[in-house]
């Protein structure tokens, strides 16, 4: 056998070795890590602010549903049934059945101190709360558009801005009673 080989051989042998006495890497991610990756790429909401990930899941399961007044399905929602599912899905809380019965169960929170689960709530060409949507982070918010249906808006958008309410955090005696 040529020196050549011989060496190659034992090159070959000690590197299987050295190979198998170190531990296997963890080859696979943090799933709660890859998905929060997933939605914010997906919904445009930074990953740093998506912390509960069943309300991404949720959320992106729900997209593209249509809007149906007073509908409470994927055949059809309208923008309160969609936070009252949000918020009876995602954190096993019943809330009002329409945005005005909503407000009165939140704490009205400034558009700087919005967190991820808030409600933000509209008065679309109406004297009267006409709109409500479930803040996501980064000035998005998931509601129903009567003329797209489920779908994510930025509270930075013009319209928005022109109909924007308040923001509003669930009062807490009312989640612990629920």
């Amino acid at each position: 056998m040529g020196k050549n080989v011989l060496v190659a051989m034992l090159l070959s042998v000690c590197t299987c070795a050295s190979l198998q006495a170190q531990p296997a890497k963890k080859t696979t991610e943090d799933p709660d890590n890859l998905a929060k990756e997933y939605f914010s790429q997906i919904m445009g909401v930074a990953a740093s602010a998506t912390s509960n990930v069943k309300l991404y899941q949720f959320v992106y399961d729900w997209l593209g549903t249509p809007y149906r007044l007073g509908g409470d399905t994927k055949k059809g929602i309208d923008c309160s049934g969609f936070a009252y599912e949000v918020y009876e899905k995602v954190f096993n809380t019943v809330i009002g059945n329409n945005s005005r019965n909503i407000f009165s169960m939140v704490n009205p929170v400034s558009k700087d101190e919005l967190q991820e689960g808030d409600l933000v709530f509209f008065k679309i060409r109406s004297k009267a709360i006409s709109h409500v949507g479930v803040y996501l982070g980064n000035n998005k918010f998931a509601h129903a558009s009567s003329s797209r249906g489920v779908m994510i808006s930025n509270l930075n958008e013009s319209y928005w801005q022109r109909y924007y309410y308040k923001g509003g955090r669930l009062i807490e005696s009312l989640r612990e009673k629920l």
